[in-house]
């Protein structure tokens, strides 16, 4: 038989968190064909992988990336990490199901502008995306802000039982076309007006549809554990897994406070299915929030409507030169995105390196100066958490990337380095490996990275160029 791959000897780290191992990958198609020691068949492609590891691509769990998978195929930021599958539709906030009437709801805004929504449905999404084939795979959550912009004409506010009718209408067609479930953004003001009712009520359509819950918190700052007792008595409602979106303590009063959250994860993980993701930087971006403004951290914009030449200048900076308070300042950006130092180190090591933590970028593709996790976040983990600082083995590092991703977002036949299975795989150099992308020049391709392949179609290599696109739509 004539493989379309052939890696030889490479040091193969399956994914699922097991020890590794030297052998022969054959690809034939779309799926890995073969593994062994040695095989002896031959290849259109001959890859000599002396020294490199191969890996399931890698799962980016936490995306923003709706619109831009669709806008932009080639979608560097991503596959250039070895990221072979983006979960997009977080945070509340997904292209999937919206229509915009007016004005671009915040933070709905983050992912594009009122004519960029045009897929009303789950199948309207998942139709763009196959006509687009990015170059990669692209699995979407329904967000309830999303839901609540559809059916309600004023998000400040709790939602009535007709409008939580609609809604639940709405997502139960959703979850009928293929979505892996629902999301909140509940610290946003847009959704955090909404009661835990309103949540619990739609929470009860995942279930019977076996759909995940994902959420951004009501308050990642001081009334977190409260949050988080919210978020699980809703899975509990539901009867669904929790999955806490990008876990933290922020703001320099919550430092440390991991110790607390994580041991609350503990005893709940004793009766119910939750754990979290997050992405390894103790600096957070989203939009310019009022609430969030303070003088105990920097923070600095990265774009703003009425003032576009501010970007990349602190609002220190910006408050000094036109003379007046922090606040005040922050007002007349409005609307604005913004990088947020609110994390300690010792927190964001201690949730990377907890048992059931998935990684995920949470990157803003659409900001001028992005954080430089869009690029970077999965070669940090791989080069400077696992290899540099020795937070965790590769093997671990990869199934919070792989394995354990694809099972808690039941993508079949992902995420492992299995015969039978997709040939998404990544091979890089775990020497070399690490993030390039700084906040000073983010906009940079990881350094390691070697090939990729997506449905067994080579699709990034060594030149750093996009050069083939076989991306999918993965319904639930």
């Amino acid at each position: 038989m004539k493989f379309d791959y052939l890696f030889r000897n490479v040091t193969v780290i399956d994914g699922s968190g097991g020890e590794q191992y030297r052998a022969d990958v054959a690809v034939q198609g779309d799926r890995i064909a073969e593994i062994a020691p040695a095989i002896r068949g031959q290849a259109v492609h001959e890859i000599d992988g002396t020294g490199r590891v191969l890996a399931p691509g890698f799962i980016d769990v936490h995306t923003h990336d709706d619109i831009n998978v669709i806008r932009l195929p080639e979608y560097l930021p991503k596959i250039s990490q070895g990221i072979t599958t983006v979960i997009v539709g977080n945070c509340g906030i997904s292209a999937a199901t919206a229509t915009i009437k007016g004005h671009v709801p915040d933070p709905m805004n983050l992912l594009g502008e009122a004519k960029h929504f045009i897929y009303p449905t789950v199948s309207a999404y998942a139709q763009a995306v196959e006509q687009a084939r990015p170059a990669i795979n692209v699995g979407t959550l329904i967000g309830h802000t999303a839901l609540r912009n559809n059916h309600m004409d004023d998000l400040l506010r709790t939602a009535t039982a007709e409008e939580i009718s609609g809604m639940r209408a709405e997502l139960r067609l959703a979850l009928q076309q293929g979505a892996l479930g629902l999301s909140t953004g509940l610290a946003y003001s847009s959704a955090f007006h909404s009661s835990t009712e309103e949540v619990m009520a739609l929470a009860e359509e995942l279930a019977a549809q076996k759909g995940i819950y994902t959420t951004h918190l009501r308050s990642e700052f001081e009334p977190i554990l409260e949050a988080l007792d919210e978020a699980f008595r809703i899975g509990r409602h539901g009867n669904v897994p929790v999955v806490v979106s990008h876990h933290k303590c922020a703001g320099a009063k919550n430092w440390g406070r991991t110790v607390e959250t994580l041991k609350l994860f503990d005893k709940v993980r004793e009766t119910q299915d939750v754990s979290c993701d997050c992405y390894p930087y103790s600096a957070s971006s989203s939009t310019l929030d009022l609430k969030q403004i303070t003088d105990e951290f920097e923070i600095v914009i990265t774009w703003s409507e009425p003032h576009p030449e501010v970007a990349g200048q602190s609002l220190q900076q910006i408050a000094q030169s036109w003379s007046m308070s922090l606040h005040d300042a922050g007002k007349l950006l409005m609307p604005a995105g913004a990088i947020y130092y609110n994390m300690d180190e010792r927190d964001v090591r201690r949730v990377l390196s907890y048992p059931v933590t998935m990684v995920g970028s949470d990157g803003l593709p659409n900001d001028p100066m992005p954080h430089p996790r869009l690029w970077g976040a999965f070669p940090r983990v791989l080069g400077h958490y696992s290899r540099d600082e020795k937070l965790f083995p590769l093997t671990v590092a990869i199934h919070k990337m792989t394995g354990m991703s694809a099972a808690r977002f039941q993508l079949a036949e992902r995420g492992l380095v299995r015969q039978g299975y997709f040939a998404d795989l990544v091979m890089f150099d775990p020497q070399t490996v690490r993030d390039v992308a700084s906040f000073s020049d983010p906009q940079q391709p990881a350094a390691g990275i070697e090939a990729v392949l997506v449905n067994g179609v080579m699709s990034y290599g060594l030149d750093k160029q996009v050069i083939g696109r076989a991306g999918r739509f993965l319904h639930r």
